[in-house]
């Protein structure tokens, strides 16, 4: 079986990184760019960055901005509708994983418009044609959706997160700048950061990991651990490394599937808009615990990533358990809390579980379940 791996074509990183789009889309002949970003970061500013380095060679732009952060089926449509409008060629997404997603939704219909009914996009969509070139900026260290092949839309009507998985829909340039992150709040930071520490940890366990995507996950968890304490307290060192981190496993979950924390997580963003990364943060070390007899040594691993001592020494069972109290204090040290009392209503608990079940990254989770066990480990958190 071949193993299959799907990249940008071009990316940047660093400080000063956003001053190349204007280098790409005048290397590319685009002649005008449909910004998609969101309200947030246009009121702060952080928008201005990259609009500023358009006007300042003379780039034709449009913004749209109707995203929310879990962007719906609406926003995706309202979307598609500005930028046929907007005689756009290119678009250039600014944002975390909302702002992203949904470019990559747009762009997949223009191109597609067989797809317009949003719905028709879920799981792995036989899509022929790839979408309008993107030129992706992320403003956050977590979602890696610069460089990956998902994108994640909220069906409002049902209450449910589709999982959307298209190589057509990978963004042509990530431009991986620092800078464009410097302005995250702390919890935000957090929430992010363990976020991707979710994306390398899963995708070093998930089912169709292999030694390319271990590579990239293995470094990831180290870079993580290392520098997401200092991002959340603002150093440049902190930032710089979470920058390159959160970018090196979506490098590598892209390509290879995550697991049910990610599927545990959707509905509540759904059901609740629990931000992502805070729902993945507060389920990964109880999912860890629950996977672990179907992890071989790879805890082992995780725990050296992770800065612990004396791994090699340690019996498995004690290494499992290192490498999971290290993500929990992680979390802890973050501000994570530590359960889902005050995010999960008893009575949506089954509800939930089904929507996790049907999630497109539960097949891909080491360890077989089922709804009823997908249920313990809700009630487990609360």
């Amino acid at each position: 079986m071949a193993n299959r791996f799907v990249l940008n074509e071009t990316s940047y990183h660093g400080k000063g990184a956003i001053n190349e789009i204007a280098t790409e889309i005048n290397a590319r002949g685009f002649k005008k760019a449909f910004v998609c970003s969101d309200p947030d970061l246009i009121r702060f500013n952080v928008t201005k960055k990259v609009t500023d380095v358009l006007d300042a060679n003379a780039i034709a732009y449009e913004i749209y901005s109707q995203i929310k952060p879990n962007p719906t089926i609406e926003n995706v449509q309202t979307g598609v509708a500005a930028f046929k409008a907007s005689g756009a060629d290119c678009i250039v997404a600014i944002g975390g994983g909302s702002s992203i997603d949904t470019a990559k939704a747009i762009g997949i219909i223009i191109t597609n418009p067989e797809f317009a009914d949003v719905r028709s996009l879920e799981g792995v969509a036989p899509t022929k044609n790839k979408c309008v070139p993107i030129i992706a900026v992320p403003t956050t260290a977590g979602t890696a959706a610069e460089v990956t092949i998902n994108y994640v839309i909220t069906d409002a009507e049902k209450n449910r997160k589709m999982v959307c998985v298209d190589v057509h829909d990978i963004p042509v340039v990530a431009v991986v700048d620092p800078d464009m992150m410097a302005s995250m709040p702390k919890g935000l930071t957090a929430a992010t950061g363990m976020d991707a520490l979710t994306h390398a940890i899963e995708g070093y366990i998930t089912g169709g990991a292999w030694e390319l995507s271990d590579m990239f996950h293995i470094k990831a968890i180290e870079l993580i651990a290392k520098h997401l304490r200092g991002a959340v307290a603002n150093t440049n060192e902190g930032r710089e490394g979470m920058a390159l981190g959160q970018y090196v496993a979506g490098m590598g979950f892209s390509n290879v599937g995550l697991g049910i924390v990610h599927s545990m997580a959707h509905p509540l963003g759904a059901l609740y808009d629990t931000p992502h990364g805070v729902a993945n943060a507060i389920i990964l070390p109880t999912v860890m615990e629950y996977n672990a007899p179907a992890t071989g040594e790879k805890y082992r691993d995780i725990a050296k990533a992770m800065g612990v001592e004396g791994v090699d020494a340690m019996d498995l069972a004690t290494a499992r358990k290192a490498a999971i109290d290290a993500v929990k204090q992680l979390s802890a040290d973050v501000g994570i809390p530590a359960d889902l009392k005050a995010i999960v209503k008893p009575e949506d608990v089954d509800f939930l579980s089904q929507s996790a079940f049907d999630d497109a990254c539960r097949p891909g989770n080491p360890r077989a379940t089922s709804v009823e066990e997908i249920k313990a480990l809700y009630l487990s958190l609360m």
